[in-house]
């Protein structure tokens, strides 16, 4: 489980506070969250800012709903350019296990790295067909043995070890990712919640606080995500993924990349 620390956006203005008081440091639930780039502020998100709640929600969902749909075998390739190793250009990095494998690995057997949906298939039983089943926002390489065992848990902390878990956790009923990606997998989730209304033909996804949602379209737990989004900030290797699934494939964002700070404001 991760340990308690300030998040990145966070720490700024937290700086900031204790130099102009100097007294004290405020209270870390006191520091609202900030945006992790503004750069499109003025364009693509202008009707969502300064908005909260089911407004902010409603928003965000108009602006990301337009989006190129990619068919399930082109996901392949997308994913050998999006996920691609920052230290080694022939490898993706697999989510969970945090493993560099050979972009050429790709498929179903043991050794192999395979498609995993981060919201589960079943969660809402959209499949694998162009839409949620598709979106490039909550797709991840992963090895194909650690992707079984993952299922379609809802996610949580707790758990025990498995081989190549590098450092993720699971039990019966739900799957703890690791560290350095826990706030990865809260956005992806809120993603496709916000995404994903049930107004295109597809399940109206959202988050609740359950760990047992089975084939609903439910996808929790929600309180563990919010506290994931905090503790691991979008980095380097999410924010480059989220443009070049802008630039290059879908043409929409995942805005919780961009503003972390928006997963409070409506949940």
């Amino acid at each position: 489980m991760l340990a308690t620390h300030v998040p990145r956006w966070k720490s700024v203005a937290l700086a900031t506070a204790t130099v102009l008081v100097g007294l004290s440091v405020p209270a870390l639930t006191a520091t609202p969250a900030a945006a992790t780039t503004t750069a499109y502020d003025s364009t693509y998100y202008k009707n969502a800012i300064g908005k909260t709640g089911t407004s902010l929600k409603s928003s965000l969902h108009t602006i990301i709903s337009p989006q190129t749909k990619l068919s399930y075998s082109a996901v392949w390739e997308a994913l050998k350019v999006t996920d691609q190793d920052p230290n080694n250009s022939n490898n993706v990095k697999l989510l969970y296990s945090g493993i560099s494998r050979s972009k050429s690995l790709n498929g179903g057997s043991t050794g192999n790295w395979n498609r995993e949906h981060v919201w589960a298939q079943s969660h809402g039983d959209f499949g694998t067909s162009a839409g949620p089943g598709t979106d490039l926002h909550h797709l991840r390489p992963e090895d194909v043995q650690v992707n079984s065992i993952r299922g379609n848990k809802d996610f949580d902390n707790g758990g025990s070890s498995f081989t190549n878990s590098g450092g993720s956790l699971t039990d019966s009923n739900s799957f703890e990712p690791r560290d350095a990606v826990k706030g990865d997998v809260a956005r992806m989730i809120l993603y496709m919640a916000v995404r994903y209304e049930g107004d295109d033909g597809w399940p109206n996804l959202e988050p609740n606080d359950s760990v047992t949602n089975g084939s609903v379209p439910y996808h929790g737990r929600l309180s563990v995500l919010k506290a994931w989004n905090d503790e691991d900030p979008p980095d380097a290797f999410e924010e480059r993924r989220n443009q070049l699934i802008y630039t290059n494939y879908q043409g929409n964002r995942n805005p919780f990349i961009d503003h972390p700070e928006w997963v409070e404001a409506i949940w």
